[in-house]
């Protein structure tokens, strides 16, 4: 809802995408700052791990050509998993499938904590630091726009369980965005073909993933999804599992909705379904917020 994204066909037959992002960063959150550079990057970390993301043709964020940061890349074939009628069986073929892509994803290590564009300044050398100042960054764009969140109960969960974050040790690429839209399925197969939309990928939590590809949900992850990154060496069940898998994966249900519930009056988005969106985003943010708090009196 901020990018500009055009079909390109050459003379030759070749087809490619290019996305345009203008230089007006003023209904951005700060984590996106710098985003097209990330989405590029991410692209080329991802370029030999098996993940089916698309070649990186061409950049351009000098501004010269048009006042804005440009990426072309190239056509990935496939049909957005949104927009392919399947069954209830059809959809857990590509969720098993989403998953093992999860893992394919999570083998790939980052050199640090946190988003990797440096106009963002939102990394660290640990988890806790990076989510900790992630946070911040969120609830300080809300403030900015007047978006009233529980910013003095939220930051006191996320200390609460610093030692949860803390467990987190190895950064990994976390796409951060693997909702239907973005991932690309060939209708006769039902494999994953493409994934797209990485600009706001980040290095951190795997678990962050699960929460990342079910941003309005709230729920346990799906039991496919989780099945299909065991089968193909994924560590998510594993650590979901662990002490401190389920206070991190509620932490970035969280995070998420903190920037859910802010976004409708950042981005100026309309409609009816605005109203909704928010008090999904509200409900979530007070669920993740009461699980969190059980947890810290509990010990």
């Amino acid at each position: 809802m901020f990018a500009t994204a055009y079909r390109v066909q050459f003379d030759d037959g070749r087809r490619a995408v290019a996305k345009i992002v203008g230089a007006d960063t003023s209904r951005l959150y700060r984590y996106e700052l710098g985003l097209l550079g990330t989405e590029a990057l991410t692209y080329r970390m991802l370029s030999d791990s098996g993940v089916p993301v698309p070649q990186v043709l061409h950049t351009d964020f000098s501004r010269a050509a048009v006042d804005a940061d440009v990426v072309v890349a190239e056509h990935l074939p496939g049909v957005p998993w949104l927009d392919v009628q399947l069954d209830d069986a059809q959809n857990a073929v590509v969720r098993r499938g989403l998953g093992a892509v999860m893992a394919d994803l999570h083998r790939v290590a980052a050199p640090r904590f946190g988003y990797p564009a440096v106009d963002a300044a939102l990394s660290g050398d640990s988890w806790r630091s990076a989510f900790g100042a992630m946070i911040d960054a969120v609830l300080a764009d809300a403030q900015r726009w007047d978006v009233a969140l529980p910013a003095v109960r939220v930051r006191a969960a996320v200390a609460a369980h610093g030692a949860a974050l803390d467990a987190v040790t190895r950064p990994v690429v976390v796409h951060t965005d693997l909702w239907a839209g973005n991932i690309f399925v060939d209708p006769a197969t039902l494999d994953i073909v493409g994934i797209i939309d990485t600009e706001r990928t980040l290095w951190g939590d795997p678990l962050h993933e699960l929460a990342g590809a079910d941003q309005l949900g709230h729920g346990d992850p799906d039991a496919d999804l989780l099945a299909g990154n065991s089968g193909a060496g994924g560590i998510l069940a594993a650590e979901l599992a662990s002490p401190t898998g389920p206070a991190r994966l509620q932490l970035s249900h969280l995070y998420f909705s903190l920037i859910l519930a802010s976004e409708p009056v950042i981005r100026g988005y309309e409609g009816e379904w605005v109203a909704g969106y928010q008090q999904t985003a509200r409900d979530n943010i007070e669920r993740a917020l009461a699980w969190l708090e059980d947890a810290a009196v509990q010990g």
